[in-house]
This record gives structure tokens, C-alpha cells and sequence, in this order.
């Protein structure tokens, strides 16, 4: 009877080391595959339609909800910064398209190549305007303070698409296929005392709420990582 527990003991002991070396393996495997595994291509959304989840903002934080599956910008002056797995919110060459509506006399903007701030203007990257209407008459479309445009592209209370591609110094802006910015970023840009890091460089995506007069609403919120 001794003989044969030793014996039971043996075989559960064997057992066991049998089960931790498939599970060792399998850890392995799925690291590596991991590890391994290609990035993902083409549009990938950034945004779930449900939550604010992946999304950073500091000050002001009510300025932006979810409504009926959209991003809704209202309130006092905030940013909503992409804080997500993409890319580890770090994009250099992308496309980056959303789908925005504004109520009359709204402004907004979306900023890429930027950086989380827990209040103020965001101080890095470029600022692509949102703003159909508002007295700034500085419209939809214009790379804000380096390529102003002052014509309308987009009504407000409609749903339109912007756009924006980076590839290496170049900025192409467009607004329901049209296209508003071609621009280049010269070797030496000459930047205003207000803007001076409004430069190419590589960051995250920022939604803007920019006066508590001001209803925006963002949906569909997607970006292509390109090669950098």
C-alpha cells in the first residue's frame, strides 16, 4: 500500500510538471506571437462610440460627453486628447479623418502632433480649424495661424467630413473631398511668439472645446498609420 502511494505520488508529481511545461510553452507562444505580430493597417477607429475610453482631459472635463453614439463638445473652454493603444497615441505620418457638426456660431479644432496639457492651448503641434460660422473668420479647414482659409466649406447643423494626411513635412487638409490645405513646412518656418511649436514633429490627436457658446459634435474618429 506504501509502495503504491509513492507510486500515485510519482505520477501526480509527473502530471504537474507535464501541465507547467504546456503552460510555459504556451506563455511563450502567445508572447511571441504577440511580439511579433504586425501592426495593424488601414482606418482604425479611435473613438467606440460609447465612452470617452482611450481619451485624456484635464481641466473642465464636463465640456465633453457622449451623445447618442457622439463626442459632444459644450462648455468652457477644454481638450480632449487621444491617450489610447494606437500607435500608443504617438502618430508621425497618418491620415486621420472624422466626421464633425456644428451648431451656428460654433468653433472647434482638432489638433494632431500635440501633447497632453491639463489646461491652456495646447502649445505643441498644428491646429486644423473647426468653425463654419463664429466670428473668428478663420474657417473649417485652415491649418490654423499658417494656412488661413476664409471660405466655407461646410454648413453648419450638416454632418461633413475632415480630413487630414501627413506624410514627412506635408499637411493636406480636406473637407468633403475638397481640398482646402496643401502645405509644406519649410526647412526654417518663421512661427509667431504665440505659436512657436506649431511645428511637424510627431504627438497625439486633440478635439477642442473652445467657448461655452460654442456646440460641436465628432463621430466616427479614425486614423490610418502611415510608414514613417
Amino acid at each position: 500500500m506504501y509502495l503504491f502511494a509513492l507510486k500515485e505520488t510519482s505520477n501526480q508529481l509527473q502530471n504537474m510538471k507535464r501541465i507547467f511545461s504546456f503552460l510555459s510553452i504556451a506563455l511563450c507562444l502567445i508572447v511571441l506571437t504577440s511580439a511579433t505580430r504586425p501592426p495593424k493597417k488601414g482606418w482604425i477607429s479611435l473613438f467606440d462610440g460609447k465612452t470617452l475610453n482611450g481619451w485624456k482631459v484635464g481641466t473642465n472635463a464636463s465640456t465633453f460627453s457622449i451623445d447618442s453614439g457622439r463626442i459632444k463638445v459644450f462648455g468652457p473652454t477644454a481638450h480632449l486628447f487621444y491617450d489610447g493603444e494606437v500607435n500608443n497615441h504617438q502618430f508621425k505620418n497618418f491620415e486621420f479623418k472624422a466626421e464633425v457638426m456644428t451648431m451656428p456660431g460654433s468653433n472647434s479644432g482638432i489638433y494632431f502632433h500635440t501633447e497632453y496639457q491639463e489646461g491652456g492651448w495646447p502649445a505643441k503641434g498644428y491646429e486644423v480649424q473647426v468653425n463654419n460660422s463664429h466670428g473668428d473668420d478663420i474657417r473649417t479647414g485652415s491649418l490654423y495661424d499658417i494656412v488661413d482659409t476664409h471660405e466655407v466649406y461646410a454648413k453648419d447643423n450638416e454632418w461633413y467630413t475632415e480630413y487630414i494626411k501627413v506624410e514627412g513635412k506635408r499637411v493636406i487638409v480636406k473637407i468633403n473631398d475638397i481640398v482646402v490645405v496643401d502645405y509644406t513646412e519649410p526647412e526654417h518656418p518663421v512661427r509667431t511668439a504665440g505659436h512657436p511649436l506649431r511645428l511637424i514633429g510627431k504627438g497625439t490627436f486633440a478635439l477642442q472645446g473652445h467657448d461655452p457658446k460654442s456646440i460641436v459634435f465628432y463621430k466616427n474618429i479614425m486614423v490610418k498609420p502611415l510608414a514613417d
